[in-house]
């Protein structure tokens, strides 16, 4: 079966809880994780970038990716922020898992 994970990242963790708190409550996710400590080195307005960041990621289905997708742009702190969503096959236990945690 078929499941989508949303990532982002931000540079407190209050945030990546708001967004994961969020995320449950639109029942639009079944499971975030929030990684600490990754270091994220990028171009912004011309400048190379370093900074301590934590790594949100949303285990959602398909469908509700982009519900997902829409609520955190919405949120998110960020001017620009990173929302990439992967698909791909998940054993069907944790699938079903997924799809009956942001079912109405």
């Amino acid at each position: 079966m078929q499941i989508s994970i949303l990532l982002t990242t931000v540079a407190q963790k209050s945030d990546a809880r708001r967004l994961a708190t969020a995320s449950l409550q639109h029942r639009s996710a079944a499971c975030i994780q929030i990684i600490s400590g990754i270091e994220s080195h990028y171009l912004w307005k011309g400048k190379k970038t370093t900074s301590r960041e934590y790594l949100v990621m949303a285990k959602t289905t398909t469908g509700r990716s982009k519900s997902l997708e829409k609520l955190w742009q919405k949120i998110h702190p960020y001017d620009c922020p990173e929302l990439i969503t992967l698909s791909g096959r998940a054993a069907t236990a944790y699938a079903r898992w997924v799809v009956a945690s942001v079912s109405s």
